[in-house]
């Protein structure tokens, strides 16, 4: 303790320094005395106990974020800070708080942390708008986009506001950089490639993409520029997180500002690898496709789940080159099978890979962006992907290369008014394998035990030298019988100008169910396509009845038991419609005979695989034509007698059969 007294003696020595200017002049009348040593040291009004480092929980073993990077925890308790104390001990008590995906704080509402497991709240109290500024003040300034973050973290904050400005509601995301998240995609970009990322909402974009930039440029010793616009990449701050490695990092000042910003990165910095995150507007767009031509390596990301959705969206369509509608001559309409106005890609893709996140551990791969993109385009509605997937434990990445077949539009082949406009059944599954008509047949078909001898067929205004020579250039001449017989006939091929002038030979074939096949012209090479899209058509019917007759019980059982629960537990009591699960072609029809059984009403929804069924009870007959136009994918071509229909309309729901229990399995 510090006694002053004034001392008179010091006076004018004081008084004589302060005149120098070496003395403060309130110690002119003061003198300096320190408190003898045996005097006791006087006790503190309040005794504070040392204050001793909270520790974060340490996490489990095969954590899948145990193995982060060095001070994530401190970035994480930065986060924390954020809350009140109550709220943040709390959390900081969760045994999951490494694996804490956000913290939402709504005005007048409970905070909530989002885990992995689920919702947890962290108060019972809702929050006040006190709290919401306390934690906004923390935090760097919001941007025109209501974001913000806490400097060199990955942290995202996101603001809800009102009418008048003023904040409401706090998102606090919690950002992490997850060293080998990007495994999976690394021989893709290693070699130069531009990858283009898709996925929805947190699945992990943002994540892979600040390992694929830190991967490049300190692995592969490139030189990487990130433009990032809401600093989710290199993080808040003028200082880049650590997580992006020796790559450089360029900030927007307005989100609207994106597209100048990537055109500014390759004339001013010449970097080797671009490195955007969120790519959503068509400005943005053509701009990463001119920096692509100018021969830049460019990594980004895009909302959506499949390629199909940048497909359709006219926006982000540029970075797949752009769709434009072609009209085709007659000869090259008929040479591809097609109709003459169709859909084709307008140049060349922005990125040469496409890779699908399904989730943090599984991604699909497109090698080739342009082949997928014209397989959609051509109507192939699976195209070849590759399925990695990664083992956290292990650590290992296992590729499993597919491609998705369809079974052969068995329930969605049209009337045979759309077999006579189209020249094949089947042109899009030829577009999908990229090869020749008649190579493709052979290749795909071995039909020597699929068709046998037994197969006959119908000629229809078609000289039969011109078939035999297409079967014989098949190799498939001793296998099918050209016969006189309609009524005996496996399959109907005809002339298409000599079909169209013939009602009477159509409805006969259509009542006898024989599939109608044609061609436009009588050359050769016409004749041999169409001879090899019945044969493939006839061998996809084939593999359907053996799919069918290797259904195993269990799937049969299990389809019969949800159609029964659903009938007498909801249709029948409570009068309400039922939406049943999508199922395998060969089993919807043992559903739809159950139905029938109850003589109820009925509609199959939907396409191929995913196609299910609708039961309807009897008084909503007046509103299933309603229900068509809402929107429910129906063939609205096949009448109501045919497969996808509805029951008879005239049976009522008295003596409705009673089936025994189906026994468990």
């Amino acid at each position: 303790m510090l006694l002053l007294r004034p001392n008179p003696h010091l006076s004018s020595v004081a008084a004589q320094a302060r005149t120098r200017g070496s003395l403060p002049p309130f110690l002119s009348f003061f003198s300096l005395r320190l408190p003898s040593r045996s005097l006791p040291a006087p006790l503190p009004l309040f005794s504070t106990p040392p204050r001793r480092p909270r520790r974060l929980p340490h996490p489990a073993a095969g954590d899948d974020v145990a193995d982060q990077y060095d001070g994530f925890d401190e970035e994480l308790r930065r986060l924390l800070v954020l809350l009140p104390l109550e709220m943040r001990r709390r959390a900081e008590a969760h045994p999951e708080l490494r694996r804490l995906v956000e913290i939402v704080m709504d005005l007048g509402r409970r905070p909530l942390a989002r885990f992995p497991s689920g919702d947890f709240f962290l108060s019972d109290c809702p929050i006040s708008s006190q709290e919401l500024h306390h934690a906004a003040s923390q935090v760097g300034d919001f941007a025109a986009d209501n974001r913000a973050g806490i400097s060199r973290t990955l942290h995202r904050i996101s603001a809800i506001r009102n009418r008048k400005g003023s904040i409401v509601g706090l998102t606090c995301r919690v950002g992490r950089s997850v060293t080998g998240s990007a495994n999976l995609l690394r021989d893709l970009v290693k070699d130069g490639g531009s990858l283009l990322l898709i996925g929805p909402p947190g699945v992990g974009k943002t994540t892979v993409i600040r390992e694929i930039a830190r991967m490049l440029a300190d692995d592969y010793k490139k030189r990487v520029m990130i433009v990032d616009t809401s600093n989710e990449i290199g993080g808040d701050g003028d200082i880049p997180h650590a997580g992006i490695g020796s790559a450089r990092r360029l900030q927007v000042p307005n989100p609207d500002m994106q597209h100048k910003v990537l055109i500014e990165a390759v004339e001013n910095h010449m970097p080797q690898v671009i490195v955007i995150d969120e790519i959503g507007t068509k400005l943005e767009a053509v701009a990463a496709s001119t920096i692509a031509q100018r021969g830049i390596q460019l990594v980004a990301t895009a909302h959506g789940v499949t390629i199909e959705n940048l497909i359709m969206n006219p926006s982000l369509e540029m970075l797949v080159g752009g769709i434009q509608s072609v009209t085709l001559g007659d000869e090259e309409a008929s040479r591809r099978g097609v109709q003459k106005t169709v859909l084709e890609r307008k140049g060349p893709s922005t990125f040469t890979f496409g890779a699908e996140i399904v989730s943090k551990t599984e991604v699909r791969v497109h090698r080739s962006l342009e082949a997928t993109v014209d397989a959609l385009l051509a109507g192939c509605r699976s195209p070849n992907f590759e399925i990695r997937k990664m083992d956290i434990e292990e650590s290992t990445v296992e590729t499993l290369p597919l491609q998705k077949e369809s079974l052969g539009n068995i329930f969605t082949l049209k009337e045979e008014e759309s077999k006579v406009e189209n020249d094949l059944l089947i042109p899009s599954q030829k577009l999908c394998n990229n090869m020749p008509t008649i190579e493709f047949k052979e290749k795909e078909l071995d039909i020597s035990h699929k068709v046998g001898r037994d197969f006959h067929l119908f000629v229809y205004g078609i000289m039969e030298s011109s078939i035999l020579q297409a079967l014989k250039q098949l190799g498939i001449d001793e296998m099918i019988e050209i016969t006189d017989n309609i009524s005996e006939a496996d399959a109907f091929l005809a002339l298409s100008s000599k079909l169209k002038k013939n009602s009477q030979i159509q409805a006969v074939a259509k009542s006898r169910d024989i599939p109608i096949f044609v061609t436009k012209s009588t050359s050769l090479v016409q004749i041999t396509k169409a001879v090899g899209a019945l044969v493939n058509e006839h061998a996809n019917v084939s593999k359907y009845h053996k799919a069918e007759h290797e259904a195993t019980s269990s799937e049969m059982v299990d389809a019969l038991e949800e159609a029964r629960l659903a009938i007498e537990q909801i249709v029948i009591p409570r009068g309400k419609s039922v939406q049943l699960l999508p199922r395998p072609p060969h089993i919807i029809p043992v559903q739809i005979d159950l139905i029938k059984k109850y003589k109820l009403k009925w509609e199959m929804v939907g396409q191929e695989p995913g196609v299910y069924l609708r039961i309807f009870p009897l008084p909503l007959l007046a509103g299933i034509g309603e229900k068509k136009s809402v929107g429910q994918v129906v063939d609205e071509n096949i009448e109501l007698d045919d497969l996808r229909s509805f029951g008879d309309t005239e049976s009522s729901q008295s003596g409705v059969p009673r089936l025994p229990l189906l026994p468990e399995w």
